[in-house]
């Protein structure tokens, strides 16, 4: 895949994971456009989420959205959250990302640092960062996994196979990065 079309990827998945405004199913359409060449799996998913944005009225797609990341969320789209839970941990783990976002010139978006769609973003303007692979594979595709997890007990909620296919395609935009998985030690 083109550095283009990979920032481009990005950029889409960071607009899908935000909360959903008049710019998603033109996002969704050209993200299925990208993927099909050569991420057909992850193109899937992006088609499954595309149908679900033209087929319900947009205070419906913001209803669902709030049901389930903002209010009593199913699956927090916070990447720390899904990692640390409400921890010190999460805490340092946002200072860090604030850190790396400045390092890079990254601005603040309207998110915490470790919302899935601000993350996305850094990815769109950093790919090929060392802070890029190690975000994704000790980050992204555990809290991915996580976020997954909690959306599969909602039998077909429209967001199960839009993150299906952003774990798709990053697991094969970084075939190298396997999560690394820190377990406690007694």
């Amino acid at each position: 895949m083109a550095l283009d079309d990979r920032h481009r990827i990005f950029d889409i998945f960071a607009s899908l994971a935000r909360y959903p405004g008049e710019e998603i199913a033109e996002a969704a359409e050209q993200g299925m456009a990208i993927l099909e060449r050569e991420h057909p799996t992850a193109a899937a998913g992006l088609a499954a989420f595309d149908a679900f944005v033209r087929q319900t009225p947009p205070l419906r797609r913001e209803e669902i959205y709030t049901a389930a990341f903002d209010l009593h969320p199913l699956s927090p789209p916070y990447v720390g959250h899904q990692l640390f839970g409400e921890s010190r941990e999460r805490t340092l783990f946002l200072v860090r990302l604030r850190e790396i976002y400045r390092e890079h010139g990254h601005p603040p978006g309207p998110e915490l640092p470790d919302h899935l769609a601000e993350i996305l973003d850094f990815l769109a303007r950093n790919p090929g960062t060392p802070e890029a692979e190690v975000l994704v594979a000790d980050g992204l595709l555990p809290a991915l996994e996580k976020m997954i997890a909690g959306l599969e007990g909602e039998r077909g909620h429209p967001y199960l196979p839009l993150f299906r296919g952003m774990r798709d395609y990053l697991s094969a935009a970084f075939p190298a990065q396997r999560p690394v998985r820190k377990e406690a030690t007694a």
